[in-house]
Order: structure tokens, then sequence, then C-alpha cells
């Protein structure tokens, strides 16, 4: 498998620190609103990537965070005139829901800023002791670029070509700065922003530092993957390795991939160009597996464009091998027996699909043209399933396409009315990862806190040797 790493500007051999496990941190969004489809297309990318790597055997440790402290929450929460936790925790839940529509597997672990304060709190006190930060006397705390030696590797910028006044460049306490490139870790207090106790001055962290301290905790010191939009490399990508090169005196990420832009009718999506698109809205309109369909027609690194005739370009695409679906399993209803002699060697041709499917998916992980053999390997179906098919050669082409749509999370096949409200069924899926990632962790405390709390909600839990499987009381 080929990876396109940022750090290097190539393909690379993807070989992971340990032998078939994959420690990936992807950058989640910051919970003020309901997310929108620039925030779904690394939502939707990076599953697939978790999802296919899975497919071929890896153990995959999928990161990705909330921030849920930050100057646009606060300033919703001044609006409604709440506690800052009663924005983010109501914008996590409410996407978590769009996440669910969209068949976003939910992460190993989903870590809050929040709740990672004091780990932040230690990094910026190494990175002190150390000599690559320092507090200045409002208590704002900063990082010495020019301590690092490797910053800019990442986005291949060079610091001495730099205009001082890029956006990078946090002003809080300016006055306190050594030089106007460091960037703050560490931010006093104001009036009536949440706050905490620090050994330089109540405040709150900086937005960089929490995802080095996550990464650091839930995967380790040196991970395999990280990934987010590319938007992300500078400065927030090239100020996290900054920060944990320097702690932790450990290469940070081995590979950085980075997903493209996403516009709307070719232009950038902003609201004051009126053109800002919710996943939540997008769902009043289109089922959101038509949204991933959508993302997933274009190459990860190619800009995609938004816009109602592709979108429904996109559905009807969807549409055609959902049908195609459909006729397998209508014919499998009726059908019976082995497979013929013939049947085999259609069979055999047919695996060719899956081949490619895996050759374009390890080039870089290519979902435009593994869509494209998707499509091949439908009108292959539909050329030769037939009424006069064996259920032995049917159902070896029905799980053919049941594999490879949902490596690509795309859902094909019509499920069996379980009676299951679908957000209390990514809720129950969301706090048993959780229950997975705290079992891992060895915090048998916390594992039993969230047993507990699904059978208060009249949800019990039983694990199995297939995995854990739940059901109502």
């Amino acid at each position: 498998m080929k990876l396109f790493n940022t750090l290097s500007r190539r393909k690379e051999e993807f070989k992971p620190i340990e032998e078939g496990k994959i420690r990936m941190y992807v950058c989640g969004p910051t919970v003020y609103n309901l997310i929108h489809i620039g925030n779904a297309r690394p939502m939707i990318v990076f599953d697939t990537f978790r999802r296919y790597m899975e497919y071929r055997g890896y153990d995959v440790n999928y990161v990705s965070n909330f921030t849920d402290v930050d100057d646009k929450i606060i300033k919703a929460a001044l609006e409604e005139g709440v506690d800052p936790t009663v924005i983010s925790e109501r914008y996590i839940e409410e996407c978590k829901k769009d996440m669910a529509g969209m068949n976003v597997k939910p992460a190993t672990t989903h870590p809050q800023a929040t709740k990672e304060i004091q780990g932040m709190i230690d990094m910026i006190q190494t990175l002190i002791d150390k000599g690559h930060a320092y507090a200045a006397a409002d208590g704002t705390v900063y990082f010495r670029v020019h301590s690092f030696d490797g910053y800019g590797k990442l986005s291949h910028k060079n610091l001495d070509d730099l205009e001082a006044g890029h956006r990078f460049i946090n002003v809080t306490g300016a006055d306190g700065k050594e030089d106007e490139f460091d960037f703050v870790l560490w931010k006093p207090k104001k009036e009536g922003e949440p706050s905490w106790p620090s050994p330089w001055c109540d405040g709150r962290p900086g937005w960089h530092i929490e995802c080095s301290v996550m990464s650091k905790k839930y995967l380790g010191e040196e991970i395999d993957i990280h990934a987010g939009g590319e938007d992300l490399i500078f400065p927030h990508h090239e100020n996290e390795i900054a920060q944990s090169e320097a702690a932790n005196g450990k290469t940070f990420s081995r590979y950085w991939v980075h997903n493209a832009f996403l516009n709307i009718d070719g232009e950038k999506m902003s609201k004051s160009l009126g053109n800002f698109r919710t996943v939540r809205g997008i769902s009043e309109i289109y089922d959101l597996q038509v949204l991933r369909f959508f993302m997933l027609q274009a190459h990860y690194r190619k800009t995609v464009n938004f816009a109602p005739d592709i979108m429904e370009a996109a559905k009807n695409s969807l549409d055609r091998i959902r049908t195609c679906a459909q006729k397998l399993d209508e014919l499998l209803a009726k059908a019976s027996g082995t497979m013929s002699d013939a049947e085999k060697d259609s069979r055999n041709e047919a695996l060719k699909f899956m081949d490619r499917f895996n050759e374009v998916m390890d080039d870089d992980i290519n979902t435009a043209d593994a869509i494209s053999t998707v499509f091949d390997l439908v009108k292959f179906v539909n050329t030769n399933a037939t009424a006069e098919s064996s259920a032995e050669y049917l159902q070896a082409l029905r799980d053919e396409l049941f594999t490879l749509t949902d490596v690509l999370g795309l859902t094909v096949f019509e499920k069996a009315d379980s009676g299951v409200d679908a957000d209390l069924e990514a809720y129950v899926l969301g706090k048993i990862e959780e229950r997975k990632a705290a079992k891992k962790a060895k915090d048998f405390a916390l594992a039993d806190a969230i047993r507990a709390e699904l059978l208060d909600k009249g949800i019990v839990l039983e694990d199995t040797r297939e995995g854990v499987k739940w059901k109502k009381k």
C-alpha cells in the first residue's frame, strides 16, 4: 500500500510502526454548531481509510477529537445565555447523529479538549523545562518557534520568508513575545470565559496543544498516521509537530495525510457568500449516503465541487448500485442449488473486480477508481445473474458486491426492519466503542460505568465471542 505523505510530498510505501496495527489520529470538528459539509469530507474520507485498512486485516486504533473549548463556542454560549458546556455537549450529540447518517463509524476514542486540560498543562510545563516555551508577564505561555529546528518541514515554509502578521500569530499578550512567530500554548482568562488553574495563570489552552496531548495519551508518542483537511497543514499541524517532537524527542507521525478543499458551485464555502451548507440541511433533501457517495467519487487529494446537479448525478449513480443489489436479493429469494462448472468460472472472473478494487485502493486510497470498479462489477452482475442462476453463485456475487460497498461505507442492500430507532442505535454503538476503548486502556471503572449507564436506559450489553451485542430490556 502506498500513501501520499504531505511531509515528503510523494507517495510512500506504508509500513506501520507495529506489524498489523495502525495508530491513526484525525482532527475533529469544533462543536459550536451543526457540522457543515466541509467537516463531512475528512470524516468520510478517513473513515474510508480506516474501513479499508481493517478490511486488509489491520487493527486500527482510530482517535478523532472534539474541540469543545473555543472562541466560537463561548460566543454561542453568550448569545444563548448558557454555559459553554451546554453548547458543546449539544453539538457533539448532533454531530454524532450526522456521522451515523453518513455511516461514519464511531472512533475508537473521541476525546474532548476540556477533559484533557491537566495533560495539556503537563506538556506545556515540559516544553518550558526544555527551553521550548516561556511564560510572559500576564501568564500567557508561548512556544519558542526558533527553538525547534524542524519548524516548517510539513508545510515546506521557511520562517525567514514568512511575513509578520500571518494569521497563525496569536496576538494575545503580544507585548510579552520574544519573537513575532511564537504561538500561544496557554492564555489568560477573560471575563465570562471558562478557565482552569495553571502554574502561569487561570486560563485556557491554545488550540494547537490539545491534539498533541490527546494523540500522545490515546495513541502514544509516535503514531502511524495523522490526518485532516489541507487547511490544517499550516499552522495547526505544523505547530503540533513542533510541540510534540520538542516535548517527546521523537518523530510525531510517520505519515501526514490531508484531504483537499470542498467548493460550493465553484466558490469557497462561507457564510458571507450565503453558500454555507450543513450536513443536516443536506439530509432534508438527500439520503446522507448520497453525500458520502458524492465525496468518494473524487480522489481525496482533489478539490471537489458541490452543486445540485452533481448531487443529483451522485444519487442516480448510487441508485444504480442499489438496483443491482435489489435484483440479487430478489433472485436469491427464489434460487436454489450449487454452482455449475460454468458458474465457477464466472465467479472467478468476478473476483478479478475485487483484485482490481484492492489494487486501486492500495494506490493512495483511490476511491474514485474503486467506485468505477464497483460499477464494472454491477455491469457484470446485471449481465450474468439470471433467474436460472444457482443460489450459491448468486450468493457469491452478492457477497462480493456487499464487501466492496461496505469497505466504502455505502449501504446498498436493504436492511431488515429491526424496529430500532436509528438515533438510539447510533448512541449505543458509540457507547460500545467508548467502553471498548476504556477496556483497552485498562480503565475498567469507566467500562463498568458505561455498561451501567446503558442499563439505566434499558440497554443490555452482552460480551460474546463475536463481539459485543446489545438488546433492549
